[in-house]
Protein backbone atom coordinates (compact mmCIF):
# COMPACT_ATOMS: atom_id res chain seq x y z
CA UNK A 1 0.00 0.00 0.00
CA UNK A 2 1.23 3.56 -0.73
CA UNK A 3 3.31 4.72 2.24
CA UNK A 4 2.27 8.34 2.07
CA UNK A 5 -1.42 7.63 2.35
CA UNK A 6 -3.10 7.96 5.71
CA UNK A 7 -3.87 4.45 6.93
CA UNK A 8 -6.10 3.19 9.72
CA UNK A 9 -3.57 2.36 12.44
CA UNK A 10 -5.78 1.34 15.35
CA UNK A 11 -9.15 1.82 17.02
CA UNK A 12 -9.87 2.23 20.72
CA UNK A 13 -13.39 1.15 21.52
CA UNK A 14 -15.28 1.10 24.83
CA UNK A 15 -18.80 0.10 25.80
CA UNK A 16 -19.81 -1.14 22.35
CA UNK A 17 -21.82 -4.37 22.31
CA UNK A 18 -19.50 -7.13 23.63
CA UNK A 19 -16.62 -4.72 24.36
CA UNK A 20 -16.76 -3.54 27.97
CA UNK A 21 -16.08 -0.09 29.41
CA UNK A 22 -12.40 -0.90 29.99
CA UNK A 23 -12.12 -0.95 26.23
CA UNK A 24 -9.96 -2.58 23.60
CA UNK A 25 -7.20 -1.33 21.32
CA UNK A 26 -7.51 -3.05 17.95
CA UNK A 27 -4.62 -2.77 15.50
CA UNK A 28 -4.89 -2.85 11.72
CA UNK A 29 -2.44 -3.84 8.98
CA UNK A 30 -2.71 -3.59 5.20
CA UNK A 31 -4.59 -6.91 5.51
CA UNK A 32 -6.18 -7.76 8.87
CA UNK A 33 -7.96 -11.09 9.35
CA UNK A 34 -10.23 -11.54 12.38
CA UNK A 35 -10.83 -15.12 13.48
CA UNK A 36 -12.75 -16.55 16.42
CA UNK A 37 -15.67 -18.67 17.53
CA UNK A 38 -19.30 -17.75 16.95
CA UNK A 39 -20.32 -15.02 19.39
CA UNK A 40 -16.74 -13.97 20.15
CA UNK A 41 -17.16 -10.46 18.75
CA UNK A 42 -16.01 -10.47 15.11
CA UNK A 43 -19.37 -9.36 13.75
CA UNK A 44 -19.65 -6.70 16.44
CA UNK A 45 -16.54 -5.02 15.05
CA UNK A 46 -18.00 -5.21 11.55
CA UNK A 47 -21.21 -3.64 12.86
CA UNK A 48 -19.17 -0.79 14.37
CA UNK A 49 -17.91 0.07 10.89
CA UNK A 50 -21.47 -0.20 9.57
CA UNK A 51 -22.59 2.26 12.23
CA UNK A 52 -19.73 4.55 11.19
CA UNK A 53 -20.91 4.36 7.55
CA UNK A 54 -24.36 5.51 8.62
CA UNK A 55 -22.95 8.25 10.85
CA UNK A 56 -21.18 9.75 7.83
CA UNK A 57 -24.47 9.95 5.90
CA UNK A 58 -26.50 11.46 8.75
CA UNK A 59 -28.38 8.20 9.29
CA UNK A 60 -27.21 7.07 12.73
CA UNK A 61 -30.71 7.11 14.21
CA UNK A 62 -32.07 5.17 11.25
CA UNK A 63 -29.34 2.55 11.72
CA UNK A 64 -30.10 2.23 15.43
CA UNK A 65 -33.80 1.86 14.74
CA UNK A 66 -33.32 -0.81 12.07
CA UNK A 67 -30.95 -2.84 14.24
CA UNK A 68 -32.92 -3.20 17.43
CA UNK A 69 -32.50 -0.24 19.73
CA UNK A 70 -29.86 2.05 21.19
CA UNK A 71 -29.87 -0.11 24.32
CA UNK A 72 -28.69 -3.12 22.31
CA UNK A 73 -25.54 -1.29 21.15
CA UNK A 74 -24.36 -0.68 24.72
CA UNK A 75 -22.41 -3.33 26.61
CA UNK A 76 -25.10 -5.28 28.51
CA UNK A 77 -27.55 -2.44 27.95
CA UNK A 78 -28.00 1.07 29.32
CA UNK A 79 -28.39 -0.08 32.92
CA UNK A 80 -24.81 -1.37 32.83
CA UNK A 81 -23.19 0.95 30.28
CA UNK A 82 -24.38 4.46 29.53
CA UNK A 83 -22.06 5.40 26.68
CA UNK A 84 -19.89 4.25 23.79
CA UNK A 85 -16.43 5.75 23.36
CA UNK A 86 -14.42 5.39 20.16
CA UNK A 87 -11.17 6.72 18.79
CA UNK A 88 -10.00 6.04 15.23
CA UNK A 89 -6.34 6.75 14.54
CA UNK A 90 -5.00 7.28 11.01
CA UNK A 91 -1.27 7.61 10.36
CA UNK A 92 1.18 8.22 7.54
CA UNK A 93 4.91 8.88 7.53
CA UNK A 94 4.14 12.61 7.82
CA UNK A 95 1.07 13.03 10.00
CA UNK A 96 -1.52 11.57 12.34
CA UNK A 97 -5.27 12.21 12.29
CA UNK A 98 -7.59 11.16 15.13
CA UNK A 99 -11.38 11.11 15.28
CA UNK A 100 -12.96 10.64 18.70
CA UNK A 101 -16.58 10.51 19.76
CA UNK A 102 -18.72 9.62 22.75
CA UNK A 103 -22.30 8.47 22.22
CA UNK A 104 -24.41 8.68 25.38
CA UNK A 105 -27.72 6.98 26.05
CA UNK A 106 -30.60 9.48 26.13
CA UNK A 107 -34.34 9.64 26.79
CA UNK A 108 -36.36 7.76 24.20
CA UNK A 109 -33.78 4.96 23.96
CA UNK A 110 -31.48 6.79 21.59
CA UNK A 111 -27.82 7.78 21.43
CA UNK A 112 -26.60 11.36 21.17
CA UNK A 113 -23.13 12.82 20.66
CA UNK A 114 -21.83 13.84 24.05
CA UNK A 115 -18.44 14.58 22.51
CA UNK A 116 -17.01 14.68 18.96
CA UNK A 117 -13.46 15.87 18.23
CA UNK A 118 -10.91 15.83 15.41
CA UNK A 119 -7.17 16.30 15.73
CA UNK A 120 -4.37 16.63 13.21
CA UNK A 121 -0.67 16.47 14.02
CA UNK A 122 2.34 16.70 11.74
CA UNK A 123 5.29 14.40 12.43
CA UNK A 124 7.59 17.06 13.87
CA UNK A 125 4.90 19.10 15.60
CA UNK A 126 4.68 19.12 19.41
CA UNK A 127 1.01 20.05 19.60
CA UNK A 128 -1.87 18.81 17.45
CA UNK A 129 -4.46 21.03 15.81
CA UNK A 130 -7.75 20.16 17.52
CA UNK A 131 -11.31 20.80 16.46
CA UNK A 132 -14.26 20.23 18.81
CA UNK A 133 -17.72 19.82 17.32
CA UNK A 134 -20.98 20.81 18.99
CA UNK A 135 -22.26 18.26 21.56
CA UNK A 136 -25.83 17.15 22.17
CA UNK A 137 -26.66 16.27 18.55
CA UNK A 138 -28.41 13.12 17.37
CA UNK A 139 -26.27 12.99 14.24
CA UNK A 140 -22.60 13.67 13.62
CA UNK A 141 -21.68 17.32 13.10
CA UNK A 142 -18.70 16.41 10.92
CA UNK A 143 -20.30 16.80 7.49
CA UNK A 144 -21.72 20.25 8.31
CA UNK A 145 -18.24 21.38 9.38
CA UNK A 146 -16.84 20.46 5.94
CA UNK A 147 -19.04 23.11 4.31
CA UNK A 148 -17.14 26.06 5.77
CA UNK A 149 -13.78 27.62 4.99
CA UNK A 150 -10.39 27.83 6.67
CA UNK A 151 -8.35 25.38 8.73
CA UNK A 152 -11.37 23.94 10.55
CA UNK A 153 -13.14 23.07 7.31
CA UNK A 154 -10.00 21.59 5.73
CA UNK A 155 -9.40 19.38 8.76
CA UNK A 156 -13.03 18.27 8.73
CA UNK A 157 -12.88 17.53 4.99
CA UNK A 158 -9.84 15.27 5.36
CA UNK A 159 -11.36 13.39 8.28
CA UNK A 160 -14.76 13.06 6.61
CA UNK A 161 -13.08 11.59 3.52
CA UNK A 162 -11.12 9.09 5.63
CA UNK A 163 -14.16 7.92 7.59
CA UNK A 164 -16.51 7.82 4.59
CA UNK A 165 -14.05 5.54 2.81
CA UNK A 166 -14.08 2.86 5.51
CA UNK A 167 -16.79 0.75 3.87
CA UNK A 168 -18.45 -2.50 4.84
CA UNK A 169 -19.40 -4.97 2.09
CA UNK A 170 -21.50 -8.09 2.48
CA UNK A 171 -22.69 -10.07 -0.52
CA UNK A 172 -24.68 -12.71 1.36
CA UNK A 173 -28.12 -11.85 -0.03
CA UNK A 174 -28.36 -13.61 -3.38
CA UNK A 175 -32.04 -14.54 -3.07
CA UNK A 176 -34.46 -14.15 -5.96
CA UNK A 177 -35.59 -10.78 -4.60
CA UNK A 178 -32.06 -9.42 -4.02
CA UNK A 179 -31.24 -6.23 -5.92
CA UNK A 180 -28.29 -7.91 -7.60
CA UNK A 181 -30.59 -10.37 -9.42
CA UNK A 182 -32.96 -7.69 -10.64
CA UNK A 183 -32.93 -4.65 -12.91
CA UNK A 184 -30.97 -1.66 -11.65
CA UNK A 185 -30.63 2.00 -12.62
CA UNK A 186 -27.88 2.17 -15.24
CA UNK A 187 -26.38 5.43 -13.93
CA UNK A 188 -25.97 4.08 -10.39
CA UNK A 189 -22.32 3.36 -11.16
CA UNK A 190 -20.01 5.74 -9.27
CA UNK A 191 -19.02 3.00 -6.81
CA UNK A 192 -19.99 -0.58 -6.01
CA UNK A 193 -22.68 -0.64 -3.35
CA UNK A 194 -22.27 -2.57 -0.11
CA UNK A 195 -24.67 -5.35 -1.16
CA UNK A 196 -23.55 -5.47 -4.80
CA UNK A 197 -27.02 -4.30 -5.82
CA UNK A 198 -25.67 -2.12 -8.66
CA UNK A 199 -23.22 -4.74 -9.96
CA UNK A 200 -24.55 -4.69 -13.55
CA UNK A 201 -24.40 -0.88 -13.78
CA UNK A 202 -20.91 -0.79 -12.24
CA UNK A 203 -19.55 -3.45 -14.61
CA UNK A 204 -21.17 -1.63 -17.54
CA UNK A 205 -19.29 1.53 -16.55
CA UNK A 206 -16.00 -0.37 -16.23
CA UNK A 207 -16.46 -2.01 -19.61
CA UNK A 208 -17.11 1.39 -21.20
CA UNK A 209 -14.42 3.43 -19.39
CA UNK A 210 -11.92 1.07 -17.73
CA UNK A 211 -11.76 -1.92 -20.09
CA UNK A 212 -8.37 -3.13 -18.80
CA UNK A 213 -9.80 -3.66 -15.33
CA UNK A 214 -13.05 -5.08 -16.67
CA UNK A 215 -11.09 -7.69 -18.63
CA UNK A 216 -9.08 -8.57 -15.54
CA UNK A 217 -12.31 -9.25 -13.64
CA UNK A 218 -13.51 -11.50 -16.46
CA UNK A 219 -10.24 -13.49 -16.36
CA UNK A 220 -10.66 -14.14 -12.65
CA UNK A 221 -14.32 -15.13 -13.03
CA UNK A 222 -13.29 -17.69 -15.66
CA UNK A 223 -10.91 -19.30 -13.18
CA UNK A 224 -13.94 -20.22 -11.08
CA UNK A 225 -16.43 -20.66 -13.96
CA UNK A 226 -14.42 -22.11 -16.88
CA UNK A 227 -17.52 -22.12 -19.08
CA UNK A 228 -18.13 -18.40 -18.53
CA UNK A 229 -17.82 -16.28 -21.66
CA UNK A 230 -18.67 -12.66 -20.88
CA UNK A 231 -21.38 -10.42 -19.50
CA UNK A 232 -23.96 -9.08 -21.94
CA UNK A 233 -24.39 -5.61 -20.53
CA UNK A 234 -26.83 -3.48 -22.47
CA UNK A 235 -29.59 -1.05 -21.48
CA UNK A 236 -32.97 -2.74 -21.32
CA UNK A 237 -34.88 -2.48 -24.65
CA UNK A 238 -38.03 -1.71 -22.67
CA UNK A 239 -36.41 1.04 -20.57
CA UNK A 240 -32.91 2.23 -21.45
CA UNK A 241 -32.44 3.64 -17.93
CA UNK A 242 -32.19 0.11 -16.52
CA UNK A 243 -29.78 -2.78 -16.92
CA UNK A 244 -29.69 -6.47 -16.00
CA UNK A 245 -26.73 -8.77 -15.26
CA UNK A 246 -27.06 -10.97 -18.34
CA UNK A 247 -24.25 -13.26 -19.50
CA UNK A 248 -23.23 -15.92 -22.01
CA UNK A 249 -21.14 -19.05 -21.93
CA UNK A 250 -18.20 -19.65 -24.25
CA UNK A 251 -19.11 -20.83 -27.76
CA UNK A 252 -22.80 -20.24 -27.16
CA UNK A 253 -25.30 -17.56 -28.13
CA UNK A 254 -27.78 -18.55 -25.44
CA UNK A 255 -28.46 -15.60 -23.15
CA UNK A 256 -28.50 -16.34 -19.43
CA UNK A 257 -29.98 -14.02 -16.81
CA UNK A 258 -28.82 -13.21 -13.26
CA UNK A 259 -31.33 -15.75 -11.94
CA UNK A 260 -29.24 -18.45 -13.67
CA UNK A 261 -26.04 -17.83 -11.69
CA UNK A 262 -25.42 -19.91 -8.57
CA UNK A 263 -25.22 -18.14 -5.21
CA UNK A 264 -21.53 -18.89 -4.75
CA UNK A 265 -20.64 -17.81 -8.28
CA UNK A 266 -22.54 -14.55 -7.89
CA UNK A 267 -20.78 -13.78 -4.61
CA UNK A 268 -17.40 -14.47 -6.20
CA UNK A 269 -18.24 -12.10 -9.09
CA UNK A 270 -19.05 -9.39 -6.53
CA UNK A 271 -15.79 -10.00 -4.68
CA UNK A 272 -13.75 -9.96 -7.90
CA UNK A 273 -15.40 -6.72 -9.00
CA UNK A 274 -14.80 -5.10 -5.61
CA UNK A 275 -11.17 -6.13 -5.22
CA UNK A 276 -10.03 -5.84 -8.84
CA UNK A 277 -11.61 -2.49 -9.71
CA UNK A 278 -9.32 0.43 -10.67
CA UNK A 279 -7.15 1.55 -7.71
CA UNK A 280 -8.51 5.09 -7.83
CA UNK A 281 -12.05 3.77 -7.22
CA UNK A 282 -11.16 1.58 -4.23
CA UNK A 283 -12.32 2.66 -0.76
CA UNK A 284 -9.43 3.37 1.62
CA UNK A 285 -10.58 0.55 3.95
CA UNK A 286 -12.69 -2.43 2.82
CA UNK A 287 -14.42 -4.50 5.52
CA UNK A 288 -15.73 -7.92 4.47
CA UNK A 289 -17.73 -10.19 6.77
CA UNK A 290 -17.34 -13.92 5.98
CA UNK A 291 -16.36 -13.42 2.31
CA UNK A 292 -15.81 -17.18 1.97
CA UNK A 293 -19.55 -17.94 2.26
CA UNK A 294 -20.62 -20.32 -0.51
CA UNK A 295 -17.21 -20.42 -2.20
CA UNK A 296 -15.43 -23.56 -3.41
CA UNK A 297 -12.05 -24.14 -1.63
CA UNK A 298 -10.18 -23.29 -4.85
CA UNK A 299 -12.05 -19.98 -5.01
CA UNK A 300 -10.92 -19.13 -1.48
CA UNK A 301 -7.26 -19.25 -2.57
CA UNK A 302 -8.08 -16.91 -5.46
CA UNK A 303 -9.98 -14.62 -3.06
CA UNK A 304 -6.83 -14.37 -0.94
CA UNK A 305 -4.80 -13.46 -4.03
CA UNK A 306 -7.26 -10.73 -5.00
CA UNK A 307 -7.16 -9.42 -1.43
CA UNK A 308 -3.37 -9.13 -1.55
CA UNK A 309 -3.58 -7.35 -4.92
CA UNK A 310 -6.09 -4.80 -3.58
CA UNK A 311 -4.06 -4.29 -0.37
CA UNK A 312 -1.34 -2.59 -2.42
CA UNK A 313 -3.75 0.34 -2.76
CA UNK A 314 -6.10 0.09 0.25
CA UNK A 315 -6.54 -1.72 3.55
CA UNK A 316 -8.59 -4.91 3.77
CA UNK A 317 -10.33 -6.19 6.90
CA UNK A 318 -11.71 -9.74 6.81
CA UNK A 319 -13.84 -11.47 9.45
CA UNK A 320 -13.78 -15.18 8.68
CA UNK A 321 -14.51 -18.70 9.90
CA UNK A 322 -12.48 -20.31 7.10
CA UNK A 323 -9.28 -22.21 8.04
CA UNK A 324 -8.50 -22.37 4.31
CA UNK A 325 -8.50 -18.57 4.05
CA UNK A 326 -6.40 -18.16 7.21
CA UNK A 327 -3.64 -20.32 5.68
CA UNK A 328 -3.22 -17.79 2.88
CA UNK A 329 -1.92 -15.10 5.26
CA UNK A 330 0.90 -14.53 7.73
CA UNK A 331 0.47 -14.68 11.53
CA UNK A 332 1.01 -10.90 11.74
CA UNK A 333 -2.16 -10.46 9.67
CA UNK A 334 -4.28 -12.42 12.15
CA UNK A 335 -6.29 -10.99 15.06
CA UNK A 336 -7.78 -13.63 17.35
CA UNK A 337 -11.13 -12.68 18.88
CA UNK A 338 -12.16 -14.46 22.07
CA UNK A 339 -14.90 -14.14 24.62
CA UNK A 340 -13.28 -13.72 28.04
CA UNK A 341 -15.47 -15.85 30.32
CA UNK A 342 -14.17 -14.19 33.49
CA UNK A 343 -14.77 -10.61 32.33
CA UNK A 344 -17.76 -11.40 30.05
CA UNK A 345 -16.39 -9.38 27.15
CA UNK A 346 -14.57 -9.67 23.82
CA UNK A 347 -10.80 -9.57 23.64
CA UNK A 348 -8.79 -8.90 20.45
CA UNK A 349 -5.24 -10.27 20.24
CA UNK A 350 -2.86 -9.69 17.32
CA UNK A 351 -0.64 -12.70 16.65
CA UNK A 352 3.14 -12.35 16.68
CA UNK A 353 4.93 -14.58 14.17
CA UNK A 354 8.10 -14.65 16.30
CA UNK A 355 6.16 -16.36 19.10
CA UNK A 356 4.95 -19.11 16.77
CA UNK A 357 8.18 -19.98 14.91
CA UNK A 358 8.61 -23.38 16.58
CA UNK A 359 4.97 -24.32 15.98
CA UNK A 360 4.98 -23.16 12.34
CA UNK A 361 7.86 -25.50 11.54
CA UNK A 362 5.43 -28.41 11.99
CA UNK A 363 1.93 -27.03 11.56
CA UNK A 364 -0.02 -24.61 9.39
CA UNK A 365 -1.88 -21.65 10.87
CA UNK A 366 -5.23 -23.38 10.41
CA UNK A 367 -3.97 -26.48 12.24
CA UNK A 368 -2.77 -24.32 15.11
CA UNK A 369 -6.19 -22.65 15.16
CA UNK A 370 -7.97 -26.01 15.24
CA UNK A 371 -5.65 -27.25 18.02
CA UNK A 372 -6.49 -24.06 19.97
CA UNK A 373 -2.85 -22.98 20.11
CA UNK A 374 -3.88 -19.60 18.71
CA UNK A 375 -7.11 -19.40 20.70
CA UNK A 376 -10.32 -18.40 18.99
CA UNK A 377 -12.10 -21.71 19.64
CA UNK A 378 -15.38 -22.20 21.55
Amino acid sequence: MDKEKLKLSFIRLKGYKSINSDGQKIDFQDVTVFIGANGAGKSNLVSFFSMLNHMMTGALQTYLGKNGSADSFLYYGAKTTTRIEASLNFKSSKEQDVYKFILSHAVGDTLIFNEETLSWKQKNSTKPFKLTLAPGLKESGLYAKTRGKGANARTAQVMYSLLSNCRVFQFHDTSSTARIRNKGYINDNRFLRSDGGNLAAFLYMLKSQQEKYYNRIIRYVRQILPQFGDFELHPSPLNENYILLNWKEKKSDYLFGPHQISDGSLRFICLATLLLQPPELLPSVIILDEPELGLHPSAIAILAGMTKTASKHCQIVLATQSPRLVDEFNPDNIVVVERNIFEDCSRYKTLQESQLDAWLERYSLSELWEKNVLGGQP
